[in-house]
């Protein structure tokens, strides 16, 4: 059971991963993602998840440098992922936009570095690509992003090295029951983006309710859910009570039966591109 917010979940290499992070997704570079992230590690966060299409690495990399500054942390007590973008993915240019990543987060290794969309013909080069960072020491642990069951075989098929994480679009309104019980069956731990579906489940009256009964919000009790299920989730935010808020999770569980109706709430519904068909 996760206890704080340092809570680890082993990856089938042996890193330790943070169950609870830091997204930095659609927040520009500029002093508010910079104070985020200080802040967020200020508050007990080790983890913080970027892309590089995201354009904020750079940002990304000031804020950890502040944080880490301010509280005495070293580079190694905080988890950071980025993830390789569609149009350089391929052998080669993966690895070019690892280094690319490296140098605009001002850092000489990542914790975890995904392939962000499963980009047909190319994908099963990009994790070879992945395969050499990880054997020459360079990335601590490598993985998939928005891989449903049928890609992730096609990876693992040829695969020297197996995915460590698959983070996916996820939250009560898409559970992927199927996908994450495939996950765990080949010992890849699943992630969640958009936990919160990007707000739109905030004022849900289920939800609510469920929040009303422990004296919490939705957004604490859909991350609760999260934990309990032993899914990573890393929510968003750029404001310091919400960074908060979104981290108070230790001091209450779901019962079961609040669980089974988080489950029920399921539709199949996305907020993001459906990874069998996207055109980016």
């Amino acid at each position: 059971m996760v206890k704080n917010l340092q809570d680890t979940t082993t990856l089938h290499n042996g890193v330790k991963m943070p169950m609870l992070g830091l997204g930095v997704f659609l927040v520009e570079e500029g002093a508010e993602l910079e104070n985020a992230v200080k802040t967020a590690i200020q508050h007990g966060y080790r983890s913080i998840d970027t892309a590089a299409i995201y354009g904020n690495e750079e940002g990304v990399g000031r804020g950890i440098r502040q944080g880490l500054e301010l509280t005495g942390l070293s580079r190694e007590d905080i988890f950071v992922t980025s993830k390789v973008w569609n149009a350089d993915q391929g052998y080669e240019s993966t690895i070019a936009a690892y280094e690319t990543s490296l140098s605009k987060l001002g850092l000489e290794y990542l914790d975890l570095y995904l392939i962000h969309w499963p980009v047909a013909g190319k994908f099963t080069e990009s994790w070879r690509a992945l395969e050499t960072l990880y054997k020459e020491g360079r990335v601590k642990a490598i993985g998939v992003s928005n891989f449903l069951a049928h890609q992730l075989e096609e990876v693992m098929k040829d695969a020297e090295i197996k995915p460590m994480v698959n983070q996916m679009e996820h939250h009560p309104r898409l559970i992927q029951k199927e996908l994450q019980a495939f996950c765990k069956e080949h010992g890849v731990q699943f992630e969640a983006w958009s936990p919160l579906m990007q707000g739109k489940l905030l004022d849900n009256v289920e939800l609510t309710e469920i929040g009303a009964k422990y004296g919490k919000s939705v957004a604490q009790v859909i991350l609760r859910w999260n934990l309990q299920n032993g899914v990573v989730t890393i929510p968003k935010s750029t404001k310091e009570h919400r960074i908060v808020e979104n981290a108070s999770l230790f001091d209450f569980e779901l019962k079961k039966e609040d669980m089974e109706l988080i489950d029920s709430l399921d539709q199949n519904v996305r907020v993001g591109p459906d990874p069998d068909n996207f055109d980016f």
